[in-house]
């Protein structure tokens, strides 16, 4: 290795630490693309191989990937009151969330529930920039899955560079063929257990084993694994880097004050190679040592020492390969760190840093959180297992019938959201005797199954005497009792019509 007065003929007298900025591309000019440029177009071109890392966060990377693939892969196994727990069933337009069915006109819960994941996601961009990039999101889970795969059957970082390189031969053939057979599979379990979500799993694995699958079922099975075997096994960062949209609008909700993975230019320019028998300090040479490893273990293939990108997912590997070099420096661990940049020019503490997370945005997006989120748990809770629409029979208005009786029809619609079947009684008021029976049984009890729904037609009758023409406000009464005996009442409004 050369000496530091080679690398850094100038070297600043003073301690303090050299003004750096992270390089900016060249403007293009009419007499063609800046190096830069044509840079950037060979990086879209070129395969990024990874290196792989051990340390604090990819130990968490791998928890994340655990922890998401058993509730991905064995939700639809669990099983809830004799059916499966998580069902989203399009058949019967009913979603099953353990003790919960949802209806199409609980749609508002859905629309809440994503209003709830959008300000999380706002607050957790805010409070530590892309976590959900870095550790959970299915293209950075898959990735590192298929990933692993690869280190496993072709090598690590210089092993894959070396067989690609080689020419086509059996050997080659062997380890590719090898490779994507081991994606496949995972990429056709992945593609069934998504469709499992959306038809009982097991009668879908019966008829899997059967080759007796419909053509949709066959269709989004196979075009689910096709994507995750397209873009973890092939694209990789570049849905991350060119397709994903949160990595366009994640620097309107990133400040000074976001923990991000960054990198301490004020302990480590000026960078350069140097011996572990030299003082650097004295040499006038920052603690990076310019190794690489930074860019050689990031997914996506940046320079973290450049500054803050876009691209950059925040997963932490450059974090761990940095730290396990600066322990073999013997220099304090820390030089790529999720910090903040304040702290990073203001020299700030991370106590410090993280008593500047709770400010203004921050606080704002909690509030709403929390709100949306009481709101959303208290609806669920107070949600009636009953639901009941009163429609009027327009094909026959009111009529006199025997008994000086005045008759009007509708038609009752029950959803049971329970999953006990329900025993109805009908009552009706708004005026004086009214009597309300169903039309086919002329009783004045329905039954409705559990998690089922039931259209009745009605009758209801008051006398004619004293009675004006015209519409009348009346109200029908619905107590519904379960086999343990639990009451809901459910009132609607609607109209009797009493003819001239």
């Amino acid at each position: 290795m050369s000496d530091d007065s080679s690398r850094n003929p100038e070297t600043p007298a003073s301690d303090s630490p050299p003004a750096w900025r992270p390089p900016k591309l060249a403007v293009v000019t009419s007499g063609g693309a800046s190096p830069h440029v044509e840079k950037a177009l060979a990086d879209v071109r070129s395969k990024i191989y990874p290196r792989s890392v051990t340390g604090l966060y990819a130990r968490w990377r791998v928890i994340m990937v655990y922890l998401t693939q058993i509730i991905f892969y064995g939700l639809p196994w669990l099983q809830w009151s004799g059916r499966q727990a998580v069902l989203f069933d399009l058949s019967t337009r009913k979603f099953y969330i353990f003790g919960m069915v949802l209806w199409p006109q609980d749609v508002v819960y859905l629309a809440v529930l994503l209003a709830i994941s959008a300000f999380a996601l706002f607050l957790f961009t805010a409070m530590a920039g892309r976590l959900f990039c870095g550790y959970a999101c299915p293209q950075t889970v898959y990735t590192e899955i298929f990933m692993w795969v690869e280190r496993k059957i072709e090598g690590d970082r210089l092993a894959r560079i070396r067989l690609d390189e080689q020419p086509w031969g059996l050997r080659k053939l062997r380890i590719k063929a090898a490779k994507h057979l081991v994606w496949i599979l995972i990429a056709l379990w992945t593609g069934f257990t998504f469709i499992g979500y959306f038809a009982p799993i097991r009668e879908l694995g019966a008829d899997l084993v059967g080759m007796t699958l419909g053509s949709w079922q066959w269709f989004w099975m196979l075009f689910y694994a096709f994507a995750t075997w397209g873009n973890a096994g092939f694209m990789r960062e570049s849905v991350c880097k060119y397709m994903c949209p949160y990595a366009r609008f994640q620097s309107v909700m990133v400040d000074d004050d976001t923990f991000v993975v960054t990198y301490d230019h004020v302990r480590g320019e000026p960078r350069g190679g140097r011996s572990r028998k030299i003082d650097h300090k004295e040499a006038g040479m920052g603690d990076c040592v310019d190794c690489s490893l930074c860019v050689q273990v990031c997914p996506t293939g940046i320079d973290i020492r450049d500054g803050l990108q876009y691209m950059c997912i925040g997963c932490g590997a450059c974090v761990d390969a940095c730290d396990q070099v600066m322990d073999k420096m013997h220099y304090e661990p820390g030089l790529i760190r999720y910090t903040s940049g304040r702290a990073i020019v203001d020299r700030l503490s991370q106590s410090q840093v993280r008593k500047r997370l709770l400010r203004p945005r921050v606080i704002a997006y909690i509030a709403i959180l929390l709100v949306a989120a009481a709101g959303f748990i208290v609806s669920l809770a107070l949600r009636s297992t009953l639901t009941v629409d009163i429609i009027r029979d327009r094909g026959a208005l009111g009529r006199e019938v025997a008994g000086g009786l005045i008759e009007n029809v509708y038609r009752l619609q029950f959803i049971n959201t329970s999953e006990e079947p329900l025993e109805i009684t009908l009552s009706a008021s708004g005026l004086s005797e009214l009597s309300i029976v169903t039309a086919d049984t002329g009783r004045d009890t329905v039954k409705v199954e559990a998690s089922s729904n039931r259209l009745v037609p009605v009758v209801v009758r008051a006398p004619a005497a004293d009675l004006p023409p015209g519409l009348h406000e009346i109200s029908v009464l619905s107590v519904a009792r379960s086999p343990d005996g639990r009451e809901v009442s459910v009132a609607e409004r609607s109209s009797f019509f009493v003819p001239r």
